[in-house]
Protein backbone atom coordinates (compact mmCIF):
# COMPACT_ATOMS: atom_id res chain seq x y z
CA UNK A 1 0.00 0.00 0.00
CA UNK A 2 1.13 3.15 -0.78
CA UNK A 3 2.36 6.05 1.73
CA UNK A 4 2.63 9.54 1.72
CA UNK A 5 6.63 9.45 1.39
CA UNK A 6 6.44 7.59 -2.01
CA UNK A 7 3.75 10.26 -3.43
CA UNK A 8 6.07 12.65 -2.38
CA UNK A 9 8.78 11.16 -4.20
CA UNK A 10 7.52 9.89 -6.90
CA UNK A 11 5.71 13.78 -6.84
CA UNK A 12 9.24 14.99 -6.39
CA UNK A 13 7.75 17.37 -3.75
CA UNK A 14 7.77 17.60 0.40
CA UNK A 15 5.67 15.77 1.85
CA UNK A 16 4.28 19.17 3.61
CA UNK A 17 3.45 19.75 0.19
CA UNK A 18 1.47 16.11 -0.33
CA UNK A 19 -0.26 16.69 3.34
CA UNK A 20 -0.97 19.91 2.25
CA UNK A 21 -2.96 19.04 -0.49
CA UNK A 22 -4.80 16.36 1.06
CA UNK A 23 -5.97 18.86 3.48
CA UNK A 24 -7.10 20.94 0.69
CA UNK A 25 -4.83 23.86 1.79
CA UNK A 26 -5.58 26.80 -0.46
CA UNK A 27 -2.41 27.83 -0.56
CA UNK A 28 -1.21 25.02 -3.09
CA UNK A 29 -0.99 26.39 -6.90
CA UNK A 30 -3.51 24.38 -9.00
CA UNK A 31 -1.46 22.95 -10.98
CA UNK A 32 0.90 21.13 -8.38
CA UNK A 33 -2.28 19.93 -6.31
CA UNK A 34 -3.24 18.32 -9.59
CA UNK A 35 0.05 16.96 -10.31
CA UNK A 36 0.32 15.27 -6.17
CA UNK A 37 -3.37 14.28 -7.04
CA UNK A 38 -2.42 12.51 -10.50
CA UNK A 39 0.29 10.72 -8.51
CA UNK A 40 -1.76 9.61 -5.46
CA UNK A 41 -4.37 8.50 -7.72
CA UNK A 42 -1.61 6.18 -9.92
CA UNK A 43 -0.37 4.72 -7.09
CA UNK A 44 -3.26 3.50 -5.70
CA UNK A 45 -2.69 6.31 -2.78
CA UNK A 46 -5.90 6.25 -0.04
CA UNK A 47 -6.05 9.48 2.23
CA UNK A 48 -6.11 8.33 5.95
CA UNK A 49 -9.78 9.70 6.60
CA UNK A 50 -9.21 9.55 10.62
CA UNK A 51 -5.73 11.02 10.84
CA UNK A 52 -6.92 14.13 8.23
CA UNK A 53 -10.12 14.88 10.89
CA UNK A 54 -7.42 14.78 13.72
CA UNK A 55 -5.10 17.70 11.60
CA UNK A 56 -8.24 19.75 10.36
CA UNK A 57 -10.63 19.06 12.49
CA UNK A 58 -12.59 18.24 10.38
CA UNK A 59 -14.38 15.05 8.50
CA UNK A 60 -15.59 16.29 5.56
CA UNK A 61 -19.20 14.69 6.28
CA UNK A 62 -22.60 16.18 7.08
CA UNK A 63 -24.55 14.61 9.18
CA UNK A 64 -28.71 14.16 8.55
CA UNK A 65 -31.59 12.55 10.61
CA UNK A 66 -35.05 12.24 8.98
CA UNK A 67 -38.21 10.23 9.95
CA UNK A 68 -38.30 8.12 6.28
CA UNK A 69 -36.07 8.60 3.15
CA UNK A 70 -38.65 6.90 1.25
CA UNK A 71 -40.93 9.63 1.76
CA UNK A 72 -40.46 11.30 -1.61
CA UNK A 73 -40.77 14.70 0.70
CA UNK A 74 -37.21 13.61 2.46
CA UNK A 75 -35.67 12.44 -0.31
CA UNK A 76 -35.76 15.55 -1.80
CA UNK A 77 -34.13 17.12 1.78
CA UNK A 78 -31.93 14.41 1.54
CA UNK A 79 -30.80 15.98 -2.32
CA UNK A 80 -30.23 19.32 -0.82
CA UNK A 81 -27.80 18.80 2.12
CA UNK A 82 -25.95 16.49 -0.39
CA UNK A 83 -25.62 19.17 -3.35
CA UNK A 84 -23.85 21.37 -0.47
CA UNK A 85 -21.91 18.27 0.97
CA UNK A 86 -20.50 17.65 -2.49
CA UNK A 87 -19.70 21.39 -3.01
CA UNK A 88 -17.68 21.10 -0.07
CA UNK A 89 -16.00 17.78 -1.09
CA UNK A 90 -17.89 16.12 1.74
CA UNK A 91 -20.44 13.14 2.40
CA UNK A 92 -23.75 13.22 3.64
CA UNK A 93 -24.05 10.42 6.93
CA UNK A 94 -28.15 10.00 6.68
CA UNK A 95 -29.89 8.51 9.82
CA UNK A 96 -33.61 7.89 9.75
CA UNK A 97 -35.56 7.43 12.92
CA UNK A 98 -38.67 6.57 13.07
CA UNK A 99 -41.85 6.77 15.55
CA UNK A 100 -40.22 7.69 18.78
CA UNK A 101 -37.96 10.24 20.72
CA UNK A 102 -35.82 7.81 21.28
CA UNK A 103 -34.47 6.88 17.79
CA UNK A 104 -34.33 10.20 17.14
CA UNK A 105 -31.96 11.17 20.23
CA UNK A 106 -30.05 7.69 18.88
CA UNK A 107 -29.51 8.97 15.77
CA UNK A 108 -28.13 12.48 17.27
CA UNK A 109 -25.50 11.06 19.11
CA UNK A 110 -24.19 8.25 16.41
CA UNK A 111 -23.54 11.69 14.71
CA UNK A 112 -22.13 13.51 17.50
CA UNK A 113 -19.48 10.80 17.82
CA UNK A 114 -18.61 10.81 14.54
CA UNK A 115 -17.86 14.51 14.82
CA UNK A 116 -19.81 15.49 11.67
CA UNK A 117 -18.87 18.77 10.57
CA UNK A 118 -22.50 20.08 10.63
CA UNK A 119 -25.53 18.34 11.65
CA UNK A 120 -29.24 18.94 9.94
CA UNK A 121 -32.10 17.66 11.93
CA UNK A 122 -35.80 16.80 10.76
CA UNK A 123 -37.20 15.87 14.19
CA UNK A 124 -41.13 14.60 14.68
CA UNK A 125 -40.96 13.47 18.22
CA UNK A 126 -38.33 14.91 19.94
CA UNK A 127 -39.47 17.84 22.07
CA UNK A 128 -38.41 21.66 21.39
CA UNK A 129 -36.55 20.92 25.44
CA UNK A 130 -34.72 18.18 23.73
CA UNK A 131 -33.46 20.00 20.20
CA UNK A 132 -32.52 23.58 22.41
CA UNK A 133 -30.01 21.36 25.03
CA UNK A 134 -28.83 19.98 21.59
CA UNK A 135 -28.28 23.21 19.84
CA UNK A 136 -26.95 25.05 22.84
CA UNK A 137 -24.15 22.38 23.22
CA UNK A 138 -23.53 21.91 19.50
CA UNK A 139 -23.51 24.96 17.49
CA UNK A 140 -23.36 23.58 14.04
CA UNK A 141 -26.36 21.55 14.78
CA UNK A 142 -29.52 22.92 12.28
CA UNK A 143 -33.01 21.97 13.14
CA UNK A 144 -35.51 21.95 9.58
CA UNK A 145 -39.34 22.73 10.06
CA UNK A 146 -39.11 23.74 13.42
CA UNK A 147 -39.41 27.79 14.68
CA UNK A 148 -37.68 27.51 18.08
CA UNK A 149 -37.63 31.23 19.87
CA UNK A 150 -34.19 29.89 21.82
CA UNK A 151 -32.02 28.63 19.18
CA UNK A 152 -33.62 30.52 16.77
CA UNK A 153 -30.67 31.15 14.30
CA UNK A 154 -30.27 27.93 14.22
CA UNK A 155 -33.72 27.01 12.55
CA UNK A 156 -34.63 26.76 9.07
CA UNK A 157 -38.74 26.99 8.15
CA UNK A 158 -41.60 27.55 6.62
CA UNK A 159 -44.52 29.49 7.31
CA UNK A 160 -47.07 26.71 7.68
CA UNK A 161 -49.15 29.40 8.89
CA UNK A 162 -49.51 31.02 5.83
CA UNK A 163 -49.73 27.76 3.96
CA UNK A 164 -53.33 26.93 5.84
CA UNK A 165 -54.48 30.82 4.59
CA UNK A 166 -53.39 30.14 1.02
CA UNK A 167 -54.95 26.93 0.96
CA UNK A 168 -58.43 28.70 2.47
CA UNK A 169 -58.49 31.62 0.35
CA UNK A 170 -58.05 29.98 -2.58
CA UNK A 171 -61.28 27.01 -1.98
CA UNK A 172 -62.75 30.15 -0.53
CA UNK A 173 -62.04 31.96 -3.90
CA UNK A 174 -63.64 28.76 -5.95
CA UNK A 175 -66.81 29.67 -4.18
CA UNK A 176 -66.84 26.64 -1.39
CA UNK A 177 -68.24 26.99 1.42
CA UNK A 178 -68.51 23.28 3.07
CA UNK A 179 -65.00 22.21 4.16
CA UNK A 180 -63.20 19.51 6.01
CA UNK A 181 -59.41 18.84 6.67
CA UNK A 182 -57.07 15.77 6.80
CA UNK A 183 -54.02 16.35 8.99
CA UNK A 184 -51.24 14.46 10.58
CA UNK A 185 -51.46 12.81 13.51
CA UNK A 186 -47.29 13.67 14.49
CA UNK A 187 -46.94 15.86 17.80
CA UNK A 188 -45.40 18.63 15.73
CA UNK A 189 -45.99 22.49 15.35
CA UNK A 190 -46.88 21.85 10.98
CA UNK A 191 -50.21 20.25 11.48
CA UNK A 192 -51.41 22.40 14.10
CA UNK A 193 -50.23 25.78 11.93
CA UNK A 194 -51.45 24.68 9.11
CA UNK A 195 -54.54 24.11 10.07
CA UNK A 196 -54.21 27.85 12.48
CA UNK A 197 -54.21 29.36 9.25
CA UNK A 198 -56.77 27.76 7.27
CA UNK A 199 -59.55 28.24 9.75
CA UNK A 200 -58.01 31.70 10.69
CA UNK A 201 -59.20 32.61 6.33
CA UNK A 202 -62.17 30.44 6.73
CA UNK A 203 -63.01 33.10 10.22
CA UNK A 204 -62.94 36.04 7.87
CA UNK A 205 -65.65 34.88 5.98
CA UNK A 206 -67.94 33.63 9.06
CA UNK A 207 -67.25 30.49 7.81
CA UNK A 208 -66.44 27.60 10.48
CA UNK A 209 -63.96 24.52 10.66
CA UNK A 210 -65.53 21.85 13.83
CA UNK A 211 -63.98 18.84 15.21
CA UNK A 212 -65.77 16.74 13.68
CA UNK A 213 -64.41 17.76 10.01
CA UNK A 214 -61.01 17.26 11.17
CA UNK A 215 -59.49 14.39 11.16
CA UNK A 216 -56.08 13.14 12.21
CA UNK A 217 -53.64 9.96 10.31
CA UNK A 218 -50.42 9.17 9.28
CA UNK A 219 -48.88 11.36 6.81
CA UNK A 220 -48.99 9.21 3.96
CA UNK A 221 -50.93 7.59 1.52
CA UNK A 222 -52.94 5.26 4.02
CA UNK A 223 -53.27 7.92 6.62
CA UNK A 224 -54.98 9.92 3.85
CA UNK A 225 -56.87 6.97 2.94
CA UNK A 226 -58.58 6.50 6.17
CA UNK A 227 -58.83 9.33 7.03
CA UNK A 228 -61.77 10.34 4.36
CA UNK A 229 -62.85 6.81 4.94
CA UNK A 230 -63.49 7.78 8.41
CA UNK A 231 -65.19 11.80 7.48
CA UNK A 232 -67.50 9.29 5.09
CA UNK A 233 -67.98 7.00 8.01
CA UNK A 234 -69.28 9.81 10.02
CA UNK A 235 -71.55 11.46 7.32
CA UNK A 236 -69.61 14.85 6.94
CA UNK A 237 -70.58 16.74 3.39
CA UNK A 238 -67.83 19.12 2.13
CA UNK A 239 -67.08 19.79 -1.19
CA UNK A 240 -63.16 21.01 -0.92
CA UNK A 241 -61.01 19.21 1.34
CA UNK A 242 -57.52 20.25 2.78
CA UNK A 243 -54.92 17.43 3.40
CA UNK A 244 -51.94 18.05 5.54
CA UNK A 245 -49.95 16.71 2.45
CA UNK A 246 -49.61 15.79 -0.65
CA UNK A 247 -49.14 11.85 0.31
CA UNK A 248 -52.52 12.18 2.30
CA UNK A 249 -54.22 14.13 -0.78
CA UNK A 250 -53.58 11.19 -3.05
CA UNK A 251 -54.13 9.35 -0.54
CA UNK A 252 -57.86 11.05 0.09
CA UNK A 253 -58.65 11.27 -3.90
CA UNK A 254 -58.65 7.48 -4.08
CA UNK A 255 -60.66 7.07 -1.24
CA UNK A 256 -62.59 9.56 -2.60
CA UNK A 257 -63.23 8.17 -5.81
CA UNK A 258 -63.86 4.39 -4.62
CA UNK A 259 -66.56 5.72 -2.72
CA UNK A 260 -68.26 7.02 -5.81
CA UNK A 261 -67.27 10.69 -5.87
CA UNK A 262 -65.46 12.74 -8.53
CA UNK A 263 -62.73 14.95 -7.75
CA UNK A 264 -62.94 17.79 -8.50
CA UNK A 265 -65.91 17.58 -10.02
CA UNK A 266 -67.88 16.62 -6.62
CA UNK A 267 -65.25 17.33 -4.04
CA UNK A 268 -61.85 19.80 -4.47
CA UNK A 269 -58.79 18.48 -2.77
CA UNK A 270 -55.45 20.71 -2.06
CA UNK A 271 -52.49 19.46 -0.56
CA UNK A 272 -49.17 20.63 0.61
CA UNK A 273 -45.55 20.20 -0.12
CA UNK A 274 -45.42 20.11 -3.67
CA UNK A 275 -43.98 16.45 -4.29
CA UNK A 276 -43.01 15.54 -7.28
CA UNK A 277 -46.10 12.76 -7.82
CA UNK A 278 -48.00 15.89 -7.36
CA UNK A 279 -47.62 16.51 -11.15
CA UNK A 280 -48.25 13.06 -11.80
CA UNK A 281 -51.06 11.94 -9.54
CA UNK A 282 -54.45 12.13 -11.86
CA UNK A 283 -55.98 14.49 -11.32
CA UNK A 284 -52.82 16.50 -11.08
CA UNK A 285 -52.70 17.90 -7.69
CA UNK A 286 -53.19 21.52 -6.33
CA UNK A 287 -51.12 22.09 -4.03
CA UNK A 288 -48.95 24.32 -1.76
CA UNK A 289 -45.25 24.85 -3.10
CA UNK A 290 -43.00 23.92 0.54
CA UNK A 291 -39.51 24.79 -1.66
CA UNK A 292 -37.59 21.72 0.18
CA UNK A 293 -34.55 21.63 -1.37
CA UNK A 294 -34.01 25.17 -0.49
CA UNK A 295 -34.87 24.73 2.56
CA UNK A 296 -32.45 21.67 2.73
CA UNK A 297 -29.43 23.64 1.03
CA UNK A 298 -29.36 26.56 3.47
CA UNK A 299 -29.24 24.38 6.12
CA UNK A 300 -26.25 22.41 5.40
CA UNK A 301 -24.30 26.09 3.70
CA UNK A 302 -25.51 27.22 7.57
CA UNK A 303 -24.34 24.10 9.30
CA UNK A 304 -20.86 24.21 7.49
CA UNK A 305 -20.35 27.88 8.36
CA UNK A 306 -21.38 27.28 12.08
CA UNK A 307 -18.75 24.71 12.00
CA UNK A 308 -15.75 27.08 10.60
CA UNK A 309 -16.67 30.44 12.77
CA UNK A 310 -18.05 31.92 8.66
CA UNK A 311 -21.04 32.50 10.49
CA UNK A 312 -22.64 36.05 8.67
CA UNK A 313 -24.83 38.82 9.42
CA UNK A 314 -27.81 37.82 7.06
CA UNK A 315 -27.92 34.00 8.99
CA UNK A 316 -28.18 36.10 12.46
CA UNK A 317 -31.63 37.77 10.72
CA UNK A 318 -34.33 35.52 11.74
CA UNK A 319 -36.98 36.39 9.43
CA UNK A 320 -34.20 35.17 6.44
CA UNK A 321 -35.20 31.63 7.87
CA UNK A 322 -38.17 31.58 7.23
CA UNK A 323 -39.41 30.79 4.35
CA UNK A 324 -43.10 31.26 2.09
CA UNK A 325 -45.52 28.62 0.57
CA UNK A 326 -46.80 29.46 -3.00
CA UNK A 327 -49.80 27.97 -4.35
CA UNK A 328 -49.48 26.00 -7.09
CA UNK A 329 -53.00 25.28 -9.20
CA UNK A 330 -53.23 22.45 -11.37
CA UNK A 331 -56.43 19.81 -11.88
CA UNK A 332 -57.82 18.79 -8.50
CA UNK A 333 -59.52 21.96 -7.11
CA UNK A 334 -62.28 24.10 -9.48
CA UNK A 335 -65.70 26.10 -8.38
CA UNK A 336 -67.72 25.02 -6.10
CA UNK A 337 -70.96 23.01 -7.46
CA UNK A 338 -72.94 25.33 -9.39
CA UNK A 339 -70.75 28.33 -8.30
CA UNK A 340 -70.19 31.61 -9.43
CA UNK A 341 -66.77 32.47 -10.07
CA UNK A 342 -65.11 35.23 -7.25
CA UNK A 343 -61.84 37.13 -6.97
CA UNK A 344 -59.04 35.17 -6.22
CA UNK A 345 -55.69 35.55 -4.68
CA UNK A 346 -52.79 37.91 -4.75
CA UNK A 347 -50.97 36.60 -8.35
CA UNK A 348 -47.19 36.44 -6.37
CA UNK A 349 -48.37 33.78 -4.52
CA UNK A 350 -50.28 32.15 -7.08
CA UNK A 351 -48.12 29.81 -10.07
CA UNK A 352 -50.59 27.92 -12.15
CA UNK A 353 -49.68 24.63 -14.09
CA UNK A 354 -51.61 22.29 -16.34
Amino acid sequence: MATIKDVAREAKVSIATVSRVINQDDKVRDKTREHVLSVMKALGYQVNVNARALSTQKTATLGLVVPDISDPFFACLAKGVDSIARQHQSQVLLCTAQNSSDSEQQAIDSLLQRRCDGIILYCTHLADSALIDIVQRYSNVVVVARNIPEIAENCIYLDDELGGQLAAEHLLALSHSRFASIMSELPIQDPKLRLSGFKTALDKQALTLTEEQVVYGTPDQLGGEQAVNSLLKNQQTFTALFAYNDAMAIGAISALEEAGFKVPDDISVIGFDDIYLAHYSRPKLTTLHYPVEAIAKHAALLAINKHSNKYSQLDKTVHSHRYQPILVERQSTVFAPTAAPKQSLNESQIERQN
